[in-house]
């Protein structure tokens, strides 16, 4: 099957395995993992139930979905991998993180991504054209734009000198991402001020620190912005 044609959207592509499986289960069964929380996230879920539909499946009638939601806590992430493969899913669609511990466990069943870094560079897939083994899916490369992110800031702020970045220190793809950003920082003479949050209590201390360093803006990681606790942002 032709990569364009099987990603035509995250509901519609859930149909390719459901064939090659149905022999094995009478209600084939998709595991959605996610390493954020569910509500940022309840319209797109919406969106892939009625994507489901339209293909012909009915979460409840025909098809099951088994959700893990890691609440950004990356840590729970194997445990939730080896709990969908103990269910005999049929797919399994993951953002960055799961998709990161399915590929090194798992050959065997399909795997759907949905990131925002270079699917290449993490060693998800061989290239983009033609990704091979078990694994595709979507990419919206912004971890690869984060330093025009900095840029943004400074046109939007042109007097600040200081700028906050926000991340999740437990994102495994945040370190390449401040690596760039600092590069940026160094060409555009700012200084940058990392902050962490990787649970939602960290947020009055970040507002805080803003105030103290009298930042000029905020820039939020773009490594997947969801994974911050409580965000409520586009699924990567």
């Amino acid at each position: 099957m032709r990569r364009r044609e099987f990603i035509a959207g995250l509901g519609s592509t859930v149909a390719w395995p459901f064939a090659a499986r149905a022999q094995q289960s009478a209600t084939p069964v998709i595991g959605f993992l996610n390493s954020a929380s569910p509500e940022p996230y309840a319209p797109l879920v919406a969106a892939f139930r009625q994507g489901l539909k339209e293909t012909g499946y009915v979460e409840g009638q025909n098809v099951m979905i088994e959700y893990r939601w890691a609440d950004a806590q990356y840590d729970r992430v194997p445990a939730m991998v080896a709990e969908l493969v103990s269910r005999q899913v049929a797919v399994i669609i993951a953002n960055t993180p799961g998709v990161q511990v399915i590929k090194t466990a798992i050959t065997t069943i399909p795997i759907i991504f949905s990131t925002g870094s270079d699917p290449v560079m993490l060693g998800l897939v061989a290239s983009l054209n033609r990704p091979g083994g078990n694994v595709t899916g979507v990419t919206t490369l912004n971890v690869e734009v984060a330093p025009k992110r900095l840029e943004l800031a400074r046109e939007l702020v042109p007097t600040a000198t200081i700028i906050a970045v926000l991340v999740n220190p437990t994102n495994p793809n945040t370190d390449t991402e401040l690596r760039d950003l600092q590069a940026a920082a160094r060409t555009l003479g700012l200084q940058l001020h990392i902050l962490h949050a990787s649970t939602e209590r960290d947020f009055d201390m970040v507002f805080a620190s803003l105030h103290q360093l009298r930042a000029g803006a905020l820039v939020i990681s773009g490594t997947d912005p969801s994974s911050l606790p409580g965000a409520n942002s586009s699924l990567l």
